[in-house]
């Protein structure tokens, strides 16, 4: 089965490191994904992806991105249910980040940003991609 996710958007608001009673870093967060689609006044609609990041991309997070920046991520989807403090069950569907990368800065002032990805991305080496459009199999 497959269960892979990649986005590319602005966060909504800067990241606020939490840590769980384990003392595991967590980011919870919203990412802001124009639509390629217009309105009829020809105007672009964004959707609110909710995503959370956790241990070196939490830590990455917190230290250096901020409100507006672009953002890539890259994860899978997951479901989880709780239960309201009523007796209500509340679903919450949310991207869990595997590789959270700064794709550039607000100013977009610095030639080249820093990003956590726990593995070697085959088509990526220090921010420079190797492979061209052509190259994908799709």
């Amino acid at each position: 089965m497959i269960n892979r996710v990649v986005l590319v958007g602005r966060i909504t608001k800067d990241p606020e490191q939490k840590r769980t009673q384990n003392n595991t870093p967590v980011v919870s967060f919203s990412l802001a994904v124009d639509s390629r689609y217009t309105n009829d006044q020809g105007e672009k609609k964004a959707d609110f992806i909710q995503c959370v990041a956790w241990n070196k991309s939490a830590e990455f997070m917190a230290n250096y991105v901020c409100k507006g920046n672009m953002l890539g991520v890259e994860g899978r989807i997951q479901t989880r249910t709780y239960e309201t403090n009523n007796g209500e069950t509340r679903y919450v569907t949310e991207v869990v980040c595997d590789s959270v990368q700064l794709l550039e800065s607000k100013r977009e002032q610095a030639p080249a940003q820093p990003s956590y990805e726990p593995d070697e991305n085959p088509f990526t080496s220090s921010g420079k991609s190797l492979a061209t459009e052509e190259d994908l199999p799709f």
